[in-house]
């Protein structure tokens, strides 16, 4: 899977910027705050509809401008694809793909898998199960539209429910009740999360046959690791937790068990390093995390990811950012960094080196 062609007019800090990266490895470097991050963030948008920054679509169109567009021509097994993207101010994105409109945002997952790689993630062990939820369902979204599906169907029917929850105290207060309808809720929410339980634990299990090996190597053989699927009244079916929890669920106002509620634990050496884990432990096994995200896109998606990595190689040492390059010879990847000295007698050929300066790019031999 390859990126041949990226276009983007007025997009944060872009007026206009047209580059084609290489097959390999591609390094965008400059200072900070010049624009290099906005160019990985525009590709990752085309993978998934969305920033990983969390930013509002409006506030990825350059300042005085009331749209932007994004254009990525992407190969994938043979075939081409062109993506459309269009942020607007006042009004939702529209999306094409091959020129013709889709109706909805997840139309467009699957099509280009991506495997993102910040310094934000390296925390992604000792942050809050949200944190880890998220790179389950990214991951998972990108490889399996049914999934995508439950998981759309799931958190709509947890908003629906939680307003029913919130209405019914309220008609409480008035002596009515509308506490029957629960069930119907109760029964579609358990059918949905039943399904994105059992995904993630297949999931997890996957992501167990690859990183042991991975995070082997990456300490020297000193450290054996193991992802744990948490999944939240793990001992009972759902629908029978949803109705042991109806009272508090109905004090709170929210719904307080489901696959919302899911965590990961992350064993090295038999301890949960989420809580007594060091720094570098944490960091290590996160690097582990991303490099079998990569491994399993190959095999599920029966094609390499593109790999796009913000900043990452000055958080890790020098051991830690060899084996990772090493591991990366065979796809395309888009890094960022601040000055390419660091990349000076790697064993691998750096395909395309890029200078990003004030939203401007320039190609360097």
């Amino acid at each position: 899977m390859k990126i041949r062609s990226l276009k983007l007019k007025d997009f944060r800090n872009y007026e206009l910027l047209q580059i084609s990266p290489g097959d390999s490895v591609n390094i965008f470097y400059g200072n900070n705050a010049q624009g290099k991050t906005n160019i990985l963030e525009s590709v990752y948008l085309c993978g998934t509809t969305k920033s990983h920054r969390g930013t509002k679509d409006r506030d990825m169109i350059r300042f005085g401008q009331d749209e932007a567009h994004i254009e990525a021509d992407v190969e994938k097994r043979g075939m081409s694809y062109q993506i459309d993207i269009h942020l607007k101010k006042n009004s939702p994105k529209g999306i094409a793909v091959n020129k013709m409109p889709i109706r909805r945002a997840s139309e467009l997952f699957g099509i280009v898998n991506i495997v993102f790689f910040s310094p934000e993630d390296l925390n992604i062990i000792k942050n809050g199960p949200s944190e880890r939820r998220r790179f389950i369902d990214l991951e998972l979204s990108q490889l399996d539209k049914v999934y995508l599906s439950n998981l759309s169907n799931y958190n709509r029917i947890v908003n629906q429910r939680n307003h029913l929850l919130k209405e019914l105290a309220r008609r409480e207060e008035k002596g009515t009740t509308l506490a029957d309808t629960l069930d119907v809720w109760d029964m579609q929410l358990a059918g949905y999360g039943e399904k994105i339980r059992k995904a993630r634990n297949k999931f997890i299990i996957q992501v167990n046959e690859i990183i042991s090996d991975i995070h082997s190597r990456l300490t020297g053989d000193k450290e054996k690791i193991q992802v744990i699927y948490e999944p939240d009244a793990k001992d009972e079916p759902l629908l029978d937790a949803l109705k042991r929890g109806r009272e508090r669920d109905l004090r709170m106002r929210s719904t307080g068990c489901g696959p919302h509620r899911d965590d990961i634990c992350f064993l090295t050496n038999g301890i949960d390093i989420r809580r007594f884990g060091s720094q570098g432990q944490q960091r290590t096994a996160a690097l582990s995390l991303k490099l079998s995200e990569i491994e399993l896109v190959k095999r599920v998606a029966k094609d390499t990811p593109i790999l796009l990595l913000d900043d990452v190689l000055s958080e890790l040492d020098k051991h830690r950012q060899n084996y990772l390059l090493d591991s990366i010879h065979d796809i395309q990847a888009l890094i960022t960094c601040t000055g390419v000295d660091e990349f000076v007698n790697r064993r691998f050929r750096v395909n395309k080196v890029f200078h990003v300066r004030e939203g401007h790019v320039t190609m360097e031999n």
